[in-house]
């Protein structure tokens, strides 16, 4: 049990858009925005956002113990697994050696007491096979889905930077493609266990203060061209008096509406109406619009 864990279970909702831009290439689809093809709702996946989090945490804590970064560019995870492996390589017994792997991952890498890790490299150690492979994160989200439909565009754009001397030959320009939607506002929903935390990774109040600021400023560190305007819009977070939670999670979600004002398609965040409907909030939760 680690005494500085959270106390509270949260549930949270973020809504955040994009306007001219591609919030989640599909690599099975040409890098095309990834789509339902039933709904024609847009979807970027709890892979996406995390990367975005990781990245501001790592902006901001670089270099500070404790806040180290599991999954990166460039670092192979047999790399960052073996770090725990040397730590723990003078400890006997099989059982406190595991624990005490998890223990140095969770305490050294912020993703890893945040999100959870697989560090399947690490159980191929004699020493911590099948023991050491998996540590299951407090904070766990599921796919954003947009508001209404959207219409991915394929947009034709043009270089004068020729790619090989023979096309140069016979040409001054070439075609490219970007993919974009013109506007989506996506909806995701997010669970943070106190239970885990404390059992677990060890997922602190500081861990979650930075964790809401992460989310807040996540695309304001990560602007590029193929993106275009993206913003998070809405931070809905519910709180709950305990650890196991005082309320259904879906109920809380169902408490957040979200609709569409505009007589035509939708191209501003303006065209949408937010409501939360605080009046009908579960005893002993508290719901908080951070943004």
């Amino acid at each position: 049990m680690f005494e500085n864990a959270i106390k509270n279970r949260y549930e949270f909702i973020m809504l955040y858009d994009v306007e001219n831009g591609n919030p989640n290439g599909d690599p099975d689809a040409g890098n095309m925005p990834r789509i339902d093809p039933e709904t024609g709702h847009g979807i970027v996946t709890d892979v996406c956002i995390k990367r975005k989090i990781r990245n501001f945490v790592e902006t901001v804590k670089e270099g500070d113990e404790g806040y180290n970064i599991y999954v990166k560019q460039d670092v192979t995870l047999n790399a960052q697994d073996a770090k725990g492996v040397q730590a723990v390589k003078d400890i006997s017994g099989r059982a406190e050696k595991s624990k005490s792997f998890r223990d140095f991952m969770c305490e050294n890498f912020f993703d890893i007491r945040t999100f959870g890790a697989v560090m399947t490299t690490a159980a191929k150690d004699k020493d911590l096979s099948n023991v050491a492979g998996q540590v299951r994160g407090p904070v766990q989200l599921n796919f954003g889905v947009s508001i209404d439909p959207v219409v991915p565009r394929e947009v034709t754009i043009t270089r004068v930077a020729i790619t090989t001397e023979e096309k140069g030959a016979s040409a001054s320009t070439e075609m490219g493609r970007k993919n974009i939607i013109p506007y989506g506002l996506y909806r995701q929903e997010g669970y943070i266990s106190a239970n885990l935390a404390q059992k677990i990774t060890g997922f602190s109040e500081e861990d979650l203060n930075l964790l809401w600021t992460a989310i807040i400023n996540m695309f304001e560190n990560d602007h590029s061209a193929a993106r275009g305007k993206m913003a998070l819009r809405e931070l809905i977070v519910f709180r709950h008096e305990s650890s196991l939670g005082n309320a259904p999670s879906h109920k809380l979600f169902e408490l957040v509406t979200v609709e569409c004002t505009a007589g035509a398609a939708p191209r501003a965040y303006s065209d949408y109406s937010v409501n939360v409907n605080t009046a009908a909030l579960p005893e002993h939760v508290t719901c908080t619009r951070m943004v």
